[in-house]
């Protein structure tokens, strides 16, 4: 997993509530596989439906932040969705709520979610949508969200989650920091109990 400290990128604001993950990716691409990348599937009806996703404007390309409103990633627990924005370059999403299992899926992945005041998220898009292309600046180690205007915002985070992602650290990472330990109760096992051990196969 890519590790988050700091970063700088262009913003796209999204003035939409509750956007579900099957906005972010439909269900009928979960069945393509992920080595060939999520990121072409980012929103794709919405971004076809109306402008609410400006992804595919001028001003927005490289965007590696979103600044939603409420409930971001609300619906179905479907990992894709993290990954079609991890894949389509989004490495933020500021918001002042998500869906509980896209915000755990978010932080396996390497994609930091930042809860913000829903007043403060407001502010930020009206911002935002009077300056096309404007780059907000998020330094993880220090919590704040730094605004086009130089405004340092700080916001909280679970000290583990932030470890994680800073260290880079998903899942199987977190378990192979105990592969000594694995290793040592393995070994006993096998002189202890060899019973408990599988036989070879081949």
């Amino acid at each position: 997993m890519q590790p988050f400290t700091t970063l700088q990128a262009v913003a796209v604001p999204l003035d939409v509530a509750n956007i579900d993950t099957d906005q972010i990716l439909p269900a009928r691409f979960l069945k393509k596989p992920r080595s060939a990348g999520y990121g072409h599937f980012l929103f794709h009806d919405e971004r076809r439906r109306q402008q609410a996703v400006p992804l595919d404007e001028p001003a927005y390309a490289g965007a590696g932040l979103l600044v939603a409103d409420r409930n971001f990633g609300c619906g179905s627990s479907r990992e894709g969705a993290v990954y079609a924005l991890v894949d389509g370059g989004i490495r933020c999403v500021i918001a002042p709520s998500f869906g509980d299992i896209f915000a755990s899926n978010a932080a396996k992945n390497g994609l930091l979610t930042v809860t913000l005041p829903e007043e403060t998220v407001a502010a930020l898009r009206a911002r935002l949508k009077a300056q096309p292309g404007a780059t907000l600046t998020v330094d993880l180690p220090a919590q704040t969200v730094t605004d086009p205007h130089g405004t340092a915002i700080r916001f909280e985070i679970d000290p583990f989650k932030k470890r994680c992602l800073v260290e880079g650290l998903d899942d199987v990472a977190l378990t192979l920091e105990h592969a000594e330990a694995i290793a040592a109760y393995e070994a006993r096992v096998a002189t202890e109990a060899p019973w408990r051990v599988p036989a070879a196969v081949g």
